[in-house]
């Protein structure tokens, strides 16, 4: 059956803003006295809304975080994204071959991923096709968000293609009736469910959607 169009996630999927964003949290957090490394964070908060994972960290602290955490956070990441941020290796190759209708879904607020794909040159690509969390109010593993792109895109959602790396992102896009690809290109994640389509590689997608 062939796709009508794909919707991407952004963070991990097509910029490399994981292992910037979480080691800068991390930082943080070992400041408030909660040690962690930034692939602890990675693994434990990948995919969460940042109300969840800031609730799992006051309780796991017995405290509020100050005010100026959140804030702070925000700066140090956006510093650390104009210095080093790169696309996902293979995904400016993919888009710009896509002869499909694209756009991105992201539990991030819009300001986030804009400002993310400007950096690594894939905003043109996606231009007045970016849908977020913030926008309806509603996160992902929610199917909302992504049920909400595909209207807005004019696609039946049993037709739509999503790509997602973390595992609330692929819930999302099981629970919205579309066919979901895993991008997993360390290691899989053992929590994803089963007949979810794995893939390792940008161009290994490329070869998929082409078959369709």
């Amino acid at each position: 059956m062939p796709f009508h169009g794909v919707i991407f996630d952004c963070d991990g999927t097509l910029v490399d803003t994981e292992p910037l964003a979480n080691d800068v949290f991390a930082t943080l957090l070992c400041a408030e006295g909660l040690p962690m490394t930034g692939h602890e964070a990675m693994i434990r908060f990948r995919g969460m809304k940042w109300d969840a994972c800031l609730a799992e960290v006051e309780a796991e602290l017995g405290r509020k975080l100050p005010p100026g955490f959140m804030p702070e956070l925000r700066e140090r990441t956006f510093e650390a994204y104009r210095g080093r941020l790169k696309p996902i290796p293979g995904i400016v190759d993919l888009v710009s071959s896509l002869d499909l209708p694209k756009c991105v879904a992201s539990n991030g607020t819009r300001e986030q991923v804009e400002f993310s794909l400007s950096l690594t040159g894939l905003l043109p690509y996606f231009a007045g096709r970016i849908f977020s969390s913030y926008d309806i109010g509603v996160w992902k593993p929610a199917p909302d968000l992504f049920l909400h792109a595909a209207k807005a895109m004019g696609m039946k959602p049993s037709f739509c293609a999503v790509v997602e790396d973390s595992v609330p992102g692929i819930q999302a896009g099981i629970n919205a009736g579309m066919k979901v690809f895993a991008f997993q290109p360390t290691m899989v994640d053992e929590r994803i469910p089963a007949g979810v389509t794995v893939i390792q590689s940008m161009s290994e997608l490329q070869t998929v959607l082409k078959e369709r």
